[in-house]
């Protein structure tokens, strides 16, 4: 084990001593304390040496079964796939092939579909029928795979060291707001929630593990919004992580008076850019949000603002144990958190992880980001756009659900929209846009605009299975639209 490892294991071995009836774990229906948290992990470490597994994939519905799991798989030394729940089943099978996991732990909503790939039922787990050697690298703790901008998943395998670090610092980064209830969200297939609970434990909180059912969550982007307010209403949670969709959910609820923030203490938010709009509406409800950012390939988190050093609309300073400077060219390269590799890909890993975000640092060390690398475009003015930057100041005001924005060699720069609702206007839109528009210099705002007929779905190939859009496949089938003949509708900046 390395050091981290010891660490964490001893954790929660001296939390079970010290505090044994404390609630460790909140599910649907079950509570357990750290005594009987400790007693579960070693009864499971036992049941993998019987199985002499080496890599475990996880399928299964955030709760404590399955972070009970996570954790034992974790202490035995083995590597973890925990498969997203809003993969399709083709992405969910590549993510099973490409690890060559030989045991699948999983909900009896997968059973048909396991049972026609390359496992067999034994005891209540899926086993593999013809094991062959693992692909991963020695020492991989956890294979997280991301949608990326195509069809296919990408494996980024991490040692224990790396995420166990992320966890502390995070743990550290919330300490003095003293959250002892962390509620779970996101599913604990993404990254950033699984550092997350991690960081909860080392702090000997309480943490709610709810169903992603029992939040009204369904896939990547559904919420069942009266269902989710319900689940905090009884669970009262200290700290969340949210992406901004959620985040601008529980802002306009309050607002609505439908939501009463008063418990919470330490939100994180990230996994896409947030308006500094959504912050400052956020911050005056008394929302104590704090953005961060970070990415897979460095095991999560690398920056992200504190109680005591907060500046809205940065994704605050780097962490204790990473590196960040810039390229000429402002993109954001990262070292000191390192992943062991890509799944399949030999190529070393630099030792200043290139991130593909364009940022910069203000006098007092706060990152600013300004959007991906490579979605930047120019205008026929000379000057650079990233569209995500502005897509984000349209959909985080609680009209516009999805918004495309693209510019490249045109003298104005046009908008896809689609409605949240489907009662909205084209004036709300038009007034949407500019509203976003004061909030934007010239050259960034949203010239002309089109409404969508269709949202950007993974049905219609034009978003991942997370809900982010394939920029190319959207050019592609509307470029008929981003030329000066066909604009749509003309709006005064």
């Amino acid at each position: 084990m390395s050091p981290e490892l010891t660490s964490f294991r001893q954790r929660i071995a001296d939390l079970a001593a010290a505090q044994p009836d404390t609630c460790a774990l909140w599910g649907d229906d079950l509570k357990l304390s750290y005594a009987e948290l400790e007693a579960e992990i070693n009864l499971r470490q036992e049941r993998l040496k019987d199985l002499d597994a080496r890599v475990v994939a996880l399928a299964l519905d955030n709760g404590p079964d399955l972070l009970i799991w996570d954790l034992a798989i974790l202490f035995a030394g083995l590597a973890c796939v925990t498969l997203p729940p809003f993969f399709s089943a083709a992405q969910r099978l590549h993510c099973l092939e490409q690890s060559q996991a030989d045991v699948v732990i999983a909900d009896d909503d997968y059973a048909r579909e396991l049972a026609t790939s390359a496992f067999r039922h034994d005891g209540g787990f899926w086993l593999r029928v013809n094991p062959q050697p693992s692909p991963l690298p020695v020492g991989t703790a956890k294979l997280t795979f991301t949608s990326g901008t195509t069809g296919t998943p990408k494996g980024v395998c991490l040692d224990a060291a790396s995420v166990l670090t992320v966890a502390m610092e995070v743990q550290r980064a919330s300490q003095s707001r003293q959250p002892a209830h962390h509620l779970s969200l996101l599913p604990l297939a993404i990254l950033l929630e699984n550092v997350g609970c991690y960081a909860a434990l080392y702090a000997g909180a309480m943490l709610s593990l709810p169903s992603q059912r029992t939040l009204g969550i369904q896939g990547a982007s559904g919420v069942e919004l009266p269902r989710l307010l319900s689940t905090l209403a009884v669970r009262q949670p200290h700290s969340m992580i949210l992406v901004p969709q959620l985040l601008l959910l529980l802002v306009s609820a309050c607002e609505m008076g439908a939501f009463n923030p008063s418990s919470l203490r330490f939100i994180a938010v990230g996994g896409a850019k947030v308006s500094h709009e959504l912050l400052l509406r956020a911050e005056t409800l008394g929302i104590p949000v704090y953005e961060g950012y970070g990415l897979s390939e460095c095991a999560s988190v690398v920056s992200l603002n504190r109680p005591d050093a907060h500046h809205p609309g940065s994704v605050g300073k780097p962490l204790p144990h990473v590196q960040i400077r810039l390229a000429e060219d402002g993109e954001v390269l990262i070292g000191g958190s390192r992943m062991l590799g890509y799944l399949g890909d030999a190529e070393p890993t630099p030792q200043w992880w290139p991130s593909g975000d364009l940022g910069a640092f203000d006098a007092n060390g706060y990152l600013y980001l300004h959007g991906r690398k490579k979605h930047q475009f120019v205008t026929s003015y000379g000057r650079n756009v990233n569209p995500e930057w502005v897509e984000a100041e349209l959909t985080q005001r609680g009209l516009i659900a999805q918004a495309f924005v693209y510019g490249e060699a045109l003298p104005r720069n046009h908008a896809l929209l689609w409605p949240l609702r489907p009662d909205a206007t084209d004036s709300h839109l038009h007034s949407a846009v500019e509203q976003a528009n004061q909030a934007l210099p010239d050259y960034a705002r949203v010239h002309t605009w089109t409404r969508l007929d269709q949202p950007f779905t993974a049905a219609n190939g034009m978003a991942t299975a997370n809900g982010r859009p394939r920029r190319d496949a959207i050019l592609a089938n509307y470029r008929h639209l981003f030329t000066e003949p066909t604009r749509a509708k003309d709006l005064q900046s």
